[in-house]
C-alpha cells in the first residue's frame, strides 16, 4: 500500500466537444461539475484532493491523462521497485 501522506489526482478526459460530455458526466457522476477552469474545461471534486475533469482536445479525443502530486515520491518508487505496491 502507498505509504504516503498526501496524494492529488487530476484526471483529464479527452473530449472532442464540450456540451454533449458534459451533459454525460453530470448524469454520471450525478452532480453538475464543482468548477469552469475555463469555457472547454469541466472539474468535478469526487472528494478532497481527487478531481476528474473533461477538456476539449478534439485531437485526442478518447485519450486520457492523469496527474498525481505525491508526498514522498522516494517511498513510492522504492515501493514499486521492490513489488511492495500491491495494484
Amino acid at each position: 500500500m502507498i505509504q504516503t501522506k498526501t496524494l492529488d489526482l487530476f484526471a483529464e478526459i479527452q473530449v472532442a466537444d464540450h456540451a454533449t460530455p458534459l451533459k454525460w458526466y453530470e448524469r454520471l457522476l450525478g452532480f453538475p461539475p464543482t468548477f469552469f477552469p475555463h469555457e472547454t474545461e469541466a472539474v468535478w471534486e469526487l472528494a478532497e484532493h481527487r478531481y476528474p475533469y473533461i477538456m476539449k482536445h478534439p485531437e485526442h479525443a478518447g485519450h486520457a491523462m492523469r496527474t498525481l502530486f505525491v508526498s514522498d515520491i522516494e517511498t513510492i518508487v522504492k515501493e514499486i521497485t521492490e513489488g511492495e505496491l500491491i495494484p
